[in-house]
């Protein structure tokens, strides 16, 4: 078993905790982002499953909610600790693969300086914490490569079955590792039983999940075909490695990228790292996967890449890519391109929708459910007795269910669908949406006013119309069967 050189301690740990620093520093600039006002909402409806994901998000968010409620600077608290720990397991991954200290920091700094890492560890999604899975597992893996320990294959059983908690997609990560040990070695971590048992762990862990899943019509299949034909927001499968690229880093991260898939699959004992890396983003580019899905494979190139750069002097062409002046300059890019929300939110007044501009969704929201609180006051002391708010979209009805929880609102997008449908004897709907869906079952549709955040900031929900439907004539059952979608 080789030596490795000494962890650089001092100097990962400040980079990462630069990290933290800054993502701690910006949590409370904005607001809620429409995604974490759903997984509070979905954590306030525990259960072993959801229509779109698996149940850990929503359990988090509901204990950060629980620890400080209202508090979004602290429900963000394990996404900026994701990310400082992704930090950190880079520079570790760059030491297996032989990496010094300078391999170390600037693997550890590809992470820092990447806007797909930086971004979303400004927000508590499964974006952020699902990659910090996948590189505890890679780093789990080439240590197995050169220390044949087997506790390592258990502990990569138990990374996976936490991972699966938060999103399916290490699924497809096994399922191309696999083939690429069976083709290219080495075939002997399929013969060792703790490999086997460590996937039992996972699967035993996910098994509720997928009884969830079983009795509910199996709803993430389909939300994967929704995704599938999402995906013509990121260019489709021509932009899939384009903006994957842009989330790496564009320059710092594409480079080490590249350098880290030549060294993988010149490496015999590491080529089934570098074909798994690149099945992995075949695999969800053709399957019409979002380009953040292969994040959790970046890491472990950069480390990769690192280590080759240290060990051997990089071509003249491009021997100033991986220094520190280009890392800093790319630094103070990310910050002027307001990858974080750095400044005030007025900026983004009468501004037009940008493609991943998430940071308008975070705006506003307090006033925009004021909106649905003055429609829902409106209505006639009689008919407000039996009245209840419905949406439709899973973000707004979060919203209400976070600002306004007193309103019996209800949704039937996404998830939310699963979490309820208004009683029987409920009478007039204020309706938050387009009506059409259901607007033929009610004698009555009238349109009272729109969604607006106050701030002239055009987002996702902005300008949403909102409606009074009464005089109902299907029963919510057989309406909200026909009305649910993914």
């Amino acid at each position: 078993m080789r030596e490795l050189p000494a962890f650089s301690r001092g100097p990962v740990l400040a980079v990462s905790a630069a990290v933290g620093a800054l993502l701690t520093a910006v949590s409370g600039r904005y607001g809620y982002f429409g995604d974490e006002l759903y997984f509070v909402a979905a954590g306030h409806h525990l259960d072993w499953g959801y229509a779109d994901q698996p149940p850990l998000l929503p359990l988090v968010a509901l204990l950060m909610e629980s620890i400080a409620p209202g508090s979004v600077a602290v429900l963000r608290i394990p996404a900026t600790l994701a990310i400082m720990a992704a930090v950190v397991l880079a520079a570790l991954l760059a030491r297996e693969f032989g990496g010094g200290r300078r391999a170390q920091l600037l693997a550890a700094g590809a992470v820092a300086v990447s806007p797909g890492f930086l971004g979303t560890g400004h927000l508590l999604a499964t974006s952020t914490l699902d990659p910090v899975a996948w590189i505890a597992l890679t780093y789990l893996l080439v240590r197995w490569v050169r220390t044949r320990s087997d506790l390592l294959l258990l502990a990569a059983g138990i990374v996976t079955a936490v991972g699966l908690q938060v999103k399916f997609l290490l699924v497809g990560f096994w399922a191309v590792a696999l083939v690429a040990v069976l083709f290219c070695g080495p075939r002997e971590l399929l013969r060792r039983p703790a490999l086997w048992h460590g996937g039992a762990i996972a699967v035993l862990v996910t098994v509720p999940t997928l009884i969830w899943q079983a009795r509910n019509g199996w709803p993430q299949l389909e939300m994967g075909r929704v995704v599938a034909g999402e995906s013509g927001y990121a260019g489709g499968i021509p932009g899939f490695l384009p903006l994957g690229f842009v989330g790496s880093g564009v320059l710092v991260g594409s480079v080490l990228g590249v350098a880290g898939v030549v060294q993988l699959l010149r490496s015999p004992e590491h080529r089934f790292l570098g074909v798994t890396a690149l099945g992995v983003a075949l695999l969800f580019m053709l399957a019409g996967g979002r380009p953040y899905y292969i994040a959790g494979v970046l890491p472990l190139l950069w480390a990769a890449g690192a280590a080759r750069v240290e060990r051997r002097r990089p071509a003249a062409w491009w021997r100033w890519v991986p220094t520190w002046p280009v890392y800093a300059l790319t630094a103070v890019a990310l910050l002027l391109a307001n990858v974080l929300p750095i400044r005030p939110a007025s900026v983004h007044a009468d501004q037009p929708v940008q493609i991943g501009d998430f940071q308008r969704d975070e705006i506003g929201w307090p006033a925009m459910v004021a909106d649905v609180q003055a429609a829902y006051r409106a209505l006639p002391p009689e008919v407000a007795r039996d009245a209840v708010v419905v949406t439709g979209d899973y973000w707004t009805y979060s919203a209400v269910q976070r600002f306004a929880p007193e309103l019996p609102s209800y949704s039937f997008a996404r998830g939310a669908a699963w979490f309820g449908i208004p009683p029987e004897g409920s009478g007039a709907v204020v309706f938050v949406g387009d009506p059409s869906a259901i607007a033929p079952a009610f004698r009555a549709v009238t349109r009272v006013g729109e969604l607006d955040n106050d701030e002239r900031v055009a987002n996702l929900v902005q300008g949403t119309p909102i409606h009074v439907l009464d005089g109902r004539r299907v029963p919510w059952a057989q309406l909200w069967a026909s009305a649910r979608h993914l």
